[in-house]
């Protein structure tokens, strides 16, 4: 009988060091158990996720000894082909768990094609519960919870950036819908020159940056509001954190 592929959270930043369990606050504590009891995962990158079992092994014994659990990477970089072999020790019955760099797997990132893979051989897929940076981001941005999408990276390139925003613009005010995105975090400040300067003053913006950690802080106005902030010098303290940008045509 095969084992089951397990999708297990990670953490959104730092571990609260205060706690008693540095991951209480956001790891529920049988998603906890239930990674501590696994001896191989499929990783996005190996030293993050020996760093999460590192902080789980403060309150819950592992399976083996650290050095000893088998962690293979799944990136961005890995060839569709080399996805059978990972699964091969779950064919064989052992259970696995799957583990993104940050948040959860298979969301916004390459281990969803390792999960369509396991459902082709009827391997059991388990989603167990834990920080979603972009649910996280529409809950507390205050835009359409009804309808969104998430659009991933935009270009880097000023004038194709500059059109892409304003064709997600025009999706949100065709369809009422809720535009997610990110950046890679040192340029943040440059997305959101480019969102207020592109958007229509009354588009709503959203900008949450460090979801779940002690720095966490989240701002919707519009787009005018924003242009003004920016003008003053008064931007967001963003620069090179995790940011989950939004916005909603009125």
């Amino acid at each position: 009988m095969a084992g089951a592929l397990y999708l297990i959270p990670n953490t959104l930043g730092p571990a609260d060091p205060v706690s008693g369990c540095p991951l209480d606050h956001v790891i529920p504590d049988d998603v906890q158990a239930t990674t501590a009891r696994l001896d191989y995962f499929v990783a996005e990158n190996a030293k993050t996720t020996r760093a999460f079992l590192k902080t789980v092994a403060l309150v819950r014994p592992l399976a083996k000894p650290l050095q000893e659990i088998r962690i293979a990477e799944l990136n961005v970089n890995t060839a569709a082909a080399a996805l059978p072999a990972l699964l091969e020790p779950l064919l064989q019955g052992q259970n696995a768990g799957l583990v993104s760099e940050a948040g959860v797997p298979a969301v916004a990132d390459p281990g969803a094609n390792l999960v369509r893979l396991a459902h082709e051989h009827g391997i059991r897929v388990r989603p167990l519960v834990g920080p979603s940076s972009l649910l996280l981001a529409v809950m507390a941005g205050g835009l359409n919870g009804q309808s969104f999408a998430f659009n991933g990276y935009l270009p880097t390139d000023a004038a194709l950036r500059q059109k892409r925003i304003r064709e997600l613009e025009e999706r949100s005010r065709r369809d009422n819908q809720t535009q997610l995105f990110i950046e890679t975090p040192y340029r943040n400040a440059a997305l959101l020159e480019a969102l207020a300067g592109s958007c229509h003053p009354a588009t709503l913006i959203s900008v949450a940056t460090d979801l779940t950690l002690a720095s966490e802080a989240i701002r919707t106005q519009a787009a005018a509001g924003w242009k003004r902030d920016i003008a003053g010098g008064r931007l967001p303290d963003f620069h090179k954190k995790p940011t989950v940008f939004s916005l909603l045509a009125t």
